[in-house]
Order: C-alpha cells, then structure tokens, then sequence
C-alpha cells in the first residue's frame, strides 16, 4: 500500500474516533496522522502547503474548542481531499 493510502486511511479512521468520542485517544492518533500528510506534502507546491497551513490551523481551532465534528469532518473531507489534489499534480 502506498504511503498517500496509508494516509487517506489513517485521516478517516482519526475522523472516526473524533465521531465516537474518543477524543483523547484520537487526539494522540492526530499527531502521527499529521506528520505523516506533512511527510506526504514536503514535495507539493507552494499552493498546496498554504492550504494544508490553512487547514492545519483550522484543525486545532477546532480542537482547542472540542469541535471533534467539525474536526472529523475537516479530517475526512478537506485533508483527504487536499492529499488527493496534491498526489494528482506529482
């Protein structure tokens, strides 16, 4: 499995602990989910780092405020899409 799948499927199953509550336990799964889509992002372009600064940031916003729904949905949806984006231009 590619390191872009692998990280698709960590990204969604994240989401999904955020979804079921298990905030701490996804909260700590997050960390390596994120250094992994950086890893998957060093080599894209200037444009698709902004949007995963963006995205980032928005992710710890919500966070911070326990959004965890808005925080899966931003996970599953945005950074998923963005990985795709990125992997469509390498």
């Amino acid at each position: 499995m590619s390191g872009l799948a692998q990280c698709m499927i960590d990204c969604r199953q994240c989401a999904g602990l955020f979804r079921l509550g298990r905030d701490v336990e996804a909260a700590l799964t997050m960390v390596d989910v994120f250094d992994k889509v950086q890893d998957q992002l060093c080599q894209a372009s200037a444009d698709v780092q902004q949007q995963w600064a963006q995205l980032l940031v928005s992710m710890l916003f919500a966070q911070e405020a326990q959004d965890w729904l808005g925080l899966a949905d931003t996970m599953e949806y945005e950074l998923i899409d963005l990985l795709e984006t990125a992997h469509a231009h390498h």
